[in-house]
């Protein structure tokens, strides 16, 4: 386990633009690789989302998906509400 599935790092419950497409997933298990915040799991013959919550929306599972069965907006939800609100001194909130 590693990132938020280890430290139960939390961002805005109920924003994250995650989705997963279990029919398009081959189980090749890169995403898993990737996340930085292991909120993809094995299940197979594909992957399941574990943690939607603990997703940052960085892309990075999207990126290196080769069927294409992820799809996440970065900079949008919780990423984008932290970072703005560390850069502004503010709490994160987002236009959701």
């Amino acid at each position: 386990m590693s990132g938020a599935a280890q430290t139960g790092l939390r961002y805005l419950p109920g924003v994250v633009t995650l989705e997963l497409d279990r029919a398009r997933c081959n189980g090749c298990g890169v995403c898993l690789q990737v996340c930085p915040h292991g909120v993809l799991v094995r299940d197979k013959p594909a992957v399941a989302i574990r943690d939607r919550d603990a997703c940052m929306e960085c892309g990075a599972c999207v990126v290196n998906c080769e069927p294409g069965a992820l799809c996440v907006t970065p900079g949008v939800g919780c990423a984008w509400a932290i970072l703005r609100g560390w850069l502004r001194r503010s709490e994160p909130t987002c236009s959701c």
